[in-house]
């Protein structure tokens, strides 16, 4: 799977996030604004809007976490072969790595 597929992959949920995101702050000013003025069934119903969406967004959060945590998985298997597979390679990207690291804090 190349990069660009993997984004566009990512992108689609994240926007889906954040829109349900934006729903829920509209439906909690919404809350706030009705409860200011007035009591009743107004009131009653845009908290089990918020109740449904913070459901919704909850469930996404976890979604998006497993996600997140099964491609750590993959990208530390694929290092790990990688590194076995190569280990003077992986020795040599640590080295430099190191060196302009020391380099950039040294500077400061």
């Amino acid at each position: 799977m190349n990069t660009q597929t993997i984004d566009s992959i990512n992108t689609v949920p994240m926007e889906k996030l954040m829109a349900e995101l934006r729903l829920m702050v509209a439906d909690a000013e919404e809350l706030l604004f009705s409860t200011a003025n007035q009591t009743g069934e107004e009131t009653t119903a845009a908290r089990a809007r918020i109740q449904k969406s913070l459901h919704v967004v909850k469930g996404r959060l976890i979604e998006a976490e497993t996600a997140v945590i099964e491609r750590t998985r993959q990208a530390v298997k694929a290092t790990d072969q990688y590194v076995h597979d190569n280990p003077w390679k992986a020795i040599g990207i640590s080295a430099c790595t190191g060196i302009i690291v020391g380099m950039l804090v040294a500077r400061r």
